[in-house]
């Protein structure tokens, strides 16, 4: 949710219950920006409280961000949580880890993987306190080898408990936009859900409204997004590690590449379309990168983002007190 998640967004699920999270900013002016406006919202103050720590996560791109602009931010601001994640290898974890814990020993570490393997190599070495363990039909970036959180969810659990490595705890991520989907990852073994693509239709969203329009007219999200690395070639050379790619809506870009269309002449539609009032985000000529997870389908209306938490929270209710019945 980088560009998407900032202030209003992280303080509104804070306020509803849940963990809001700011999205990871490389640019480190205005990831501090962001941390002075969120903790005015939650203090009334810019300036962090002594000896506190402050009730908001912080995302981290590994491969994209410097370790001591952002362990230098996080002995300022002490979020509740950082969540790791897209390191060019498992050993940037580890270090990013100590730092951060040395930094602010306060504040969780999050860590984001998609693959079993991953999973158990991240605890042995970095002793995270929460995995994020996201599956293939997660929108925006991810291993470009994956499983969907059925297996993945499960297996990882089960090979962490095989080592007696099972006092972290796991949180899915992917494909998650409806109640009976968190219901289905906390019978999985999950212990909570973090949810990207829901959140593109919430008020508090730093999202252009054509991309919003986009997000609530798709269905059928299996069929109508994709995984491909061609979303990160579009504005230029694509700097994402290289077992990455990234899932959005199946739009011009992506049909120019099928058909064979060279990266240069994609990238000049695109960087046409981009100069619209639409951004390239419009129906007429959508070309922009529309990042959305297989769970857009579920996605129907636009509220605010404490709406979106009480109406996941009671569908979720619902469903787990439809398993009961059926287990009678």
């Amino acid at each position: 949710m980088s560009g998407f998640a900032g202030p209003e967004l992280a303080h509104a699920v804070y306020k509803a219950g849940g963990i809001g999270f700011l999205g990871a900013l490389p640019d480190i002016k205005a990831l501090r920006t962001a941390l002075e406006d969120v903790t005015e919202l939650v203090t009334g103050n810019r300036i962090p409280e002594p000896n506190t720590t402050l009730p908001i996560g912080l995302g981290a791109l590994l491969f994209a961000q410097k370790l001591d602009e952002v362990v230098a931010l996080v002995a300022e601001f002490r979020p509740t949580a950082v969540w790791l994640f897209a390191a060019h290898g498992l050993a940037d974890f580890k270090l990013w880890s100590d730092a951060i814990r040395k930094a602010s020993s306060e504040t969780k570490i999050w860590i984001q993987i998609g693959s079993v393997t991953g999973a158990v190599n991240l605890v042995q070495s970095c002793n995270p306190d929460v995995l994020v363990l996201q599956g293939a039909d997660a929108g925006g970036h991810g291993g470009e080898k994956g499983a969907s959180i059925i297996s993945l969810i499960p297996e990882t659990i089960q090979a962490l408990e095989r080592l007696g490595l099972d006092d972290v705890s796991v949180v899915a991520a992917g494909g998650i936009a409806h109640g009976s989907s968190v219901a289905a990852a906390l019978t999985l073994g999950a212990e909570g859900v973090v949810m990207g693509t829901r959140f593109l239709a919430a008020e508090e969203t730093k999202v252009h409204p054509a991309y919003v329009d986009a997000v609530l007219e798709t269905e059928d999200g299996g069929q109508t997004t994709v995984r491909a690395k061609v979303f990160d070639e579009l504005a230029g050379p694509n700097i994402w590690p290289s077992d990455f790619d990234g899932r959005a809506l199946i739009a011009e870009s992506y049909r120019d590449h099928v058909k064979g269309i060279s990266i240069d002449d994609i990238r000049k539609s695109h960087a046409e379309a981009k100069q619209s009032s639409e951004l390239g985000f419009g129906a007429h000529n959508r070309r922009a990168a529309i990042w959305a997870g297989t769970g857009v389908g579920l996605v129907r209306n636009k509220a605010p983002a404490a709406k979106i938490i009480n109406e996941v929270r009671q569908e979720a209710r619902t469903a787990l007190e439809r398993i009961v019945r059926c287990l009678k």
